[in-house]
């Protein structure tokens, strides 16, 4: 039987015994997986500078996709609870970027989405009953009600369209719904402005930058095209085009950071940008020319954002209709795989409008601009606690810093 260290700070009845800045509130931030925490990232600044609020951190053991959340977690520099001793200490505010075994937090609870809203379905999982209705991977009914109460006190949702998907899946948790925009497209729609500091950093200045993204599972793009990035690599003349890949985490740590660098180790060498699944994808869209892409949300968030969309893979079946990523599948310009892929990347260049790039910035987010200054305030209301008086910064995201192999493009063999 093992025994779990746990922690000791500034929580619970032994809060006070160490405390140098006596705070008022204390929140936990629940992370379940890397992507949840990639999200929570752009939350947790609207908090943690506030001298009257501590902040830290657990994990919730509910997601198959547990894959490098040791080391996520280790690398967070904050204070951090066993999952354990996390549902026996009362708090002020619990905020989580998914679901499961919150139920079991004393604390009011925000839930806000790390993707655009519900698009996928939840996968199927094989066994040996039969095949039954699946919800889409988001707030689905039975991740938001326990024991016939609603488990957050809040529920952030960055669109109407998201309320009303909301409405349809779980009516009793409409009522605590807000509709306060995405923080994710905010940060990437500050860090536009700085597009040619990207360029420069990925050194593509002078040419066109092609980002690849791909979410995880059957239907994505690196599962149907499992040769797009050497053939991208190959075809394109690299004097005009430069080839960055977004990888969903899932994958990453699925199969192992070691594993999928070692399967594109030889397209790095040969000028790959291949993005580290913890940060840098926003960074890589505010520099891109194009998007080729799936049925993901960096997808969205890239045509949201206005770069054009070539789509690589949509499986449908594995798509809710109604979504944002419906709505992008529609306007999207299709790859077609055994054609030249440069006469394609032109075309999808002009085939996109302002018009279009503003219908799926709708979908993605009702109130550009205004995800911090909303959510912060929802979380003050939950804590009973009044706002800080400036308001909160939206701030560019960091310079993006590539894998690199032995041997990488521009580097001494």
């Amino acid at each position: 039987m093992s025994c779990v260290e746990w922690a000791e700070g500034p929580f619970g009845l032994d809060a006070a015994k160490g405390q140098t800045n006596a705070c008022q509130r204390t929140v936990v931030v629940v992370v379940h997986h890397v992507t949840a925490g990639t999200r929570l990232a752009d939350v947790v600044p609207m908090l943690e500078a506030d001298r009257r609020v501590q902040v830290v951190f657990t994990w919730a053991r509910a997601s198959v996709f547990s894959g490098g959340m040791t080391e996520f977690m280790s690398r967070l520099g904050g204070v951090v609870l066993p999952w354990q001793q996390a549902t026996q200490v009362r708090f002020d505010l619990a905020v989580a970027a998914s679901y499961g075994l919150l139920e079991r937090l004393h604390a009011p609870v925000l839930t806000l989405s790390h993707g655009v809203g519900v698009g996928k379905y939840t996968s199927r999982w094989e066994g040996p009953g039969p095949a039954a209705r699946r919800d889409g991977a988001g707030a689905a009914r039975a991740r938001l009600v326990y024991h016939g109460r609603v488990v957050p006190s809040r529920i952030i949702v960055a669109a109407h369209q998201h309320l009303a998907s909301l409405k349809r899946s779980c009516a009793e948790a409409a009522p605590v719904a807000v509709v306060a925009g995405d923080p994710c497209y905010d940060r990437l729609a500050a860090s536009l402005p700085s597009r040619d500091i990207y360029r420069r950093a990925l050194g593509v200045q002078g040419r066109k930058l092609v980002a690849v993204t791909s979410t995880w599972g059957p239907g994505s793009l690196l599962q149907r095209h499992r040769d797009l990035l050497p053939r991208l690599i190959h075809d394109l003349p690299r004097e005009r085009y430069r080839v960055a890949a977004i990888v969903h985490p899932n994958v990453w740590h699925w199969h192992g950071p070691r594993q999928l660098i070692a399967w594109y180790a030889d397209c790095v060498r040969r000028g790959l940008i291949l993005v580290p699944p913890q940060d840098g994808w926003r960074g890589v869209l505010a520099a891109s020319d194009v998007v080729i892409g799936d049925h993901g949300a960096v997808t969205c968030y890239a045509a949201a954002a206005g770069v054009p969309v070539l789509l690589a893979s949509y499986p449908d079946e594995e798509v809710e209709p109604g979504s944002p990523v419906s709505v992008l599948a529609q306007a999207a310009p299709r790859l077609r795989p055994r054609r030249p892929i440069a006469p394609q990347l032109t075309q999808a260049t002009a085939a996109w409008s302002p018009g279009a790039h503003a219908a799926i910035r709708a979908q993605v987010t009702a109130v550009p601009g205004e995800a911090a200054r909303r959510i912060r305030a929802v979380m003050y209301q939950l804590m009973n606690l009044p706002e800080p008086a400036a308001a909160p910064q939206v701030r560019p995201v960091a310079v993006p810093e590539p894998v690199r192999v032995p041997g990488g493009f521009g580097e001494a063999r």
